[in-house]
């Protein structure tokens, strides 16, 4: 089982030492390269053909960024389920001039309303939401790749494109996870142009299948001759809009909606966790905050009394995200359209007064209410329970200079809204707002639709510094749960000092202030019996986490993990 994989690496050498204790040539998981050790670049990916494309891409000159680039377009290829140029995107990037943080997620067309998902006075079902074209919000991604290539690119943008308009023309052979989910998502699709891809005769492709894209070979093309421009005010503009405004329930996406989407670079969210400097995303992403509150507060019990199998570490965790998310429910949101305490969220104090609401010994079945933090807004809101649902995809990148890179990408659920436009998926996202925009006793909820508005994220690229140096780049993938994942995956490694692939192995457990807790099936009996005896109501779910973890130690040396649950690959020299 995983637990024992992980539970062998316990006695690994301290994280901040420098020294390690991996073999790169030991059999078994090292081999398949989820775990690898280099000196002087690594990129962790999704998947192996992307993983494989970036290295390639700094193998021959080119930044972190420029490897970042090609290997999300070789994932728009050959992993179309979580993420593309019809979605958008976090980023934090490492560079000698500091931190700065990027935010590319979607936006509502200026034509949105708040009842965006409302019919009859009742929020729309989930399915016919995402598959309508009012879920589809003004995609961020390319405008992210230009304004970083811009920064930090040290290759010509056209060459960035050329591994993944190969693979698009030349065709990759179907990976065991896309037939998987083309074989449970076959129905849906079954409904848009996807199916001419995905569901050749009527039926979703099978593992080993050669699988080639000539359209989006020919729209990949475009954008490498024409740059991003040709998406957002070009030919391709024009099919993106015709494809969101389809029946049935069509959107408002206009050409003045991609025309004027713009980038924003936003400061960084940071915060202490021991010795540590944890930096991640802000509003109108909940990573940083709902991360930094689980971490903050775990940080006021003595962890290294515990071991890393002890129930009552998962107890301590699990109160933790109740609380967190409590908070992320009722205040975030797009923070250029509501105030969002994030301060306070994360201050000292009010971190301690809600540890206080923590018993030690015993769960707390109810579900928590949201905090009175420091600096929050006059208004009041009622809480958004609007789940995000997982369709994403994480890398972490750092070349030889040190440039570093977290960055996030999703198009929301699997497939996103089904709809293609220029042979590519377009998103979902803004079905990540409250379906109702207004509680039943009349308040408005923060994360509400209005027009031109970014809806919540969970999205948490991170960094962690020691001594004002990168230690540890990371990131998942998995709808709500991302800042869970993320959270227990530092705890492994900063706490318990366990390499990538043991933190990513680490088998989940998951609050969300839901009234109970989910545990993965091989959670080894004693911790969910320990639970059990503390109160709590066990629910077992595979957790399909998809971590990508990059590990930098005071030597120098690079530890790469791609979590097991996915096919990603950790590679570099």
């Amino acid at each position: 089982m995983r637990f024992a994989v992980f539970l062998a690496f316990t006695l690994f050498a301290h994280f901040a030492s420098g020294q390690t204790q991996i073999d790169p040539e030991a059999a078994g998981i090292m081999n398949v390269n989820r775990s690898i050790e280099t000196q002087e670049r690594m990129i962790v990916a999704a998947n192996p053909l992307a993983a494989r494309a970036g290295e390639e891409i700094m193998a021959t000159g080119g930044s972190a960024v420029d490897a970042t680039i090609a290997a999300l377009l070789v994932l728009n290829v050959v992993e179309p389920q979580s993420s593309g140029i019809g979605g958008g995107a976090f980023a934090l990037v490492h560079s000698s001039s500091g931190l700065t943080s990027w935010d590319a997620r979607e936006k509502a067309p200026a034509g949105a309303t708040p009842g965006l998902f409302m019919e009859n006075g009742k929020p729309l079902q989930f399915l016919a939401a995402a598959s309508s074209g009012r879920s589809i919000g003004v995609p961020g991604l390319l405008r992210l790749m230009e304004t970083l290539h811009e920064r930090h690119g040290k290759l010509p943008w056209q060459d960035l494109f050329q591994p993944a308009i190969g693979m698009a023309r030349d065709g990759f052979e179907v990976s065991p996870r896309l037939a998987h989910l083309l074989a449970v998502y076959s129905e849906r699709l079954a409904e848009f142009e996807a199916a001419d891809v995905f569901l050749p005769d009527g039926k979703p492709l099978s593992a080993g299948t050669v699988l080639k894209q000539p359209q989006l070979a020919k729209t990949l093309e475009d954008i490498a001759t024409n740059g991003a421009d040709y998406f957002y005010t070009g030919t391709l503009a024009h099919d993106v809009v015709a494809a969101a405004n389809r029946s049935s329930r069509p959107g408002t996406l206009s050409l003045d909606d991609l025309k004027f989407y713009e980038v924003i670079e936003r400061p960084a969210i940071c915060h202490p966790f021991r010795i540590f400097h944890i930096c991640g995303m802000g509003p109108p992403s909940s990573g940083a905050t709902t991360t930094g509150q689980i971490l903050m507060l775990l940080d006021q019990f003595e962890l290294d009394e515990l071991e890393v199998d002890d129930p009552m570490l998962w107890h301590l965790f699990a109160s933790a995200s109740r609380l967190a998310y409590a908070d992320r429910a009722y205040y975030l949101a797009d923070s250029d359209f509501v105030k969002v305490p994030v301060g306070g969220l994360l201050d000292p104090d009010y971190i301690g007064s809600r540890a206080q609401l923590i018993d030690r010994f015993k769960a707390q079945e109810d579900k928590a209410v949201a905090g009175d933090p420091p600096q929050q807004s006059a208004a009041h809101w009622a809480p958004d329970l609007q789940e995000d649902l997982p369709g994403t995809t994480h890398l972490s990148v750092i070349d030889r200079e040190g440039l570093a890179i977290s960055l996030t990408a999703s198009i929301e659920t699997a497939f996103g809204s089904g709809r293609m436009a220029g042979g590519f998926l377009l998103n979902n996202q803004l079905t990540d707002f409250s379906f109702r925009p207004w509680s039943t006793d009349g308040l408005l909820i923060a994360n509400a639709p209005a027009p031109q508005k970014r809806p919540r994220s969970s999205m948490s690229p991170t960094i962690v510094y020691l001594d004002e140096k990168p230690i540890v780049i990371i990131g998942s993938p998995g709808g709500s749960r991302i800042p869970e994942y993320v959270s227990q995956s530092l705890i492994a490694m900063l706490v318990y000092n366990l390499d990538p692939v043991s933190a990513a192995e680490l088998p989940h457990v998951s609050h969300r202030n839901s009234g109970s807790v989910t545990v993965e099936p091989d959670m080894p009996t004693h911790v969910v019996e320990g639970l059990e005896a503390l109160g709590y109501k066990v629910n077992t779910k595979q957790m399909t986490s998809g971590l990508n973890i990059i590990q930098i130690t005071r030597a120098g040396k690079l530890i790469g993990g791609s979590d097991p649950r996915r096919e990603g690959l950790a590679t570099g020299i």
